[in-house]
């Protein structure tokens, strides 16, 4: 069995009371390491982060935060090394901008998706960067979507905004993986920093696609995912615990040669070759 080198790491994965977000954090926390994890409704939040301490045995600090408000990221950073005193992973993530066509949206709509799909990783990085820099090492991951390789229908919002986040990944990767805060070259891994790109994994947030989907087409759900199923080489939309099992990876010291990357988890949908 593979050693992923997670045990007692300190991660902060962002909104994650639920889906994807929840899958990482469980697996985090399966793998030995300490887990601080964020949402807006703080009824599900202290579920998940109760279920997660049962079911590993590690503790899980629950922090109600809206990752839009420009102040969270600093005190969701603060909280987390104040519990654990460090941070080795951050892991943004966010809930999907609103599905729709380009006329369907107004400016207020772009406004609100910046903030929570763009700024929102950035004012977490803002706040994470100096802490790692200081420790000389950590991982960020940056939740995006297959919408960054190839745009989907209805989508805009999301196919616009996640391009930025990759962009910011991009940069940070290189900014940040061969020094230390004091600017000298480290003898750690530096900071790797990486996005990871889920396909069609059945989440509350696909469920709330799907039905978009279905209400534009005159279908059903189930109908819109049947035809999403036979587009995807696998067959099948993937599971949370599958795309966790992916982020995990790249957080840990079995990817420490990893950064840079947009890895895709997505059943094969993407058929392009860069």
């Amino acid at each position: 069995m593979m050693d992923l080198g997670l045990r007692d790491k300190v991660a902060l994965v962002t909104a994650a009371s639920k889906g994807l977000g929840r899958a990482v954090a469980h697996r985090l926390a399966e793998e030995g390491a300490h887990v601080a994890i964020c949402a807006r409704g703080e009824e599900d939040l202290s579920k998940a982060a109760a279920e997660i301490e049962a079911q590993t045995g590690r503790p899980v600090l629950a922090l109600p935060a809206d990752v839009s408000d420009p102040g969270a990221a600093e005190r969701l950073v603060e909280a987390t090394v104040e519990r654990f005193g460090r941070l080795d992973i951050l892991v943004t993530n966010a809930g999907g901008p609103p599905p729709g066509k380009f006329l369907d949206l107004t400016p207020d709509d772009w406004e609100a998706a910046v903030q929570l799909t763009l700024m929102s990783a950035v004012r977490l990085c803002y706040a994470a960067v100096p802490v790692m820099k200081e420790q000389g090492a950590g991982a960020i991951l940056a939740m995006t979507s297959v919408t960054v390789k190839q745009p989907l229908p209805n989508l805009v919002l999301s196919n616009s905004l996640r391009l930025g986040v990759t962009g910011l990944v991009k940069t940070l990767a290189d900014e940040l993986a061969p020094f230390n805060w004091e600017g000298k070259r480290s003898g750690s891994s530096g900071i790797r920093v990486n996005a990871i790109c889920p396909g069609w994994t059945r989440t509350a947030r696909v469920d709330q696609l799907l039905r978009d989907r279905a209400e534009r087409s005159a279908t059903t759900p189930d109908e819109e995912a049947a035809k999403i199923a036979a587009a995807i080489p696998l067959g099948r939309m993937g599971t949370p615990a599958e795309f966790a099992n992916a982020a995990v990876f790249l957080v840990s010291s079995a990817a420490s040669y990893v950064t840079g990357v947009s890895l895709l988890v997505d059943g094969g949908m993407y058929r392009g070759v860069t």
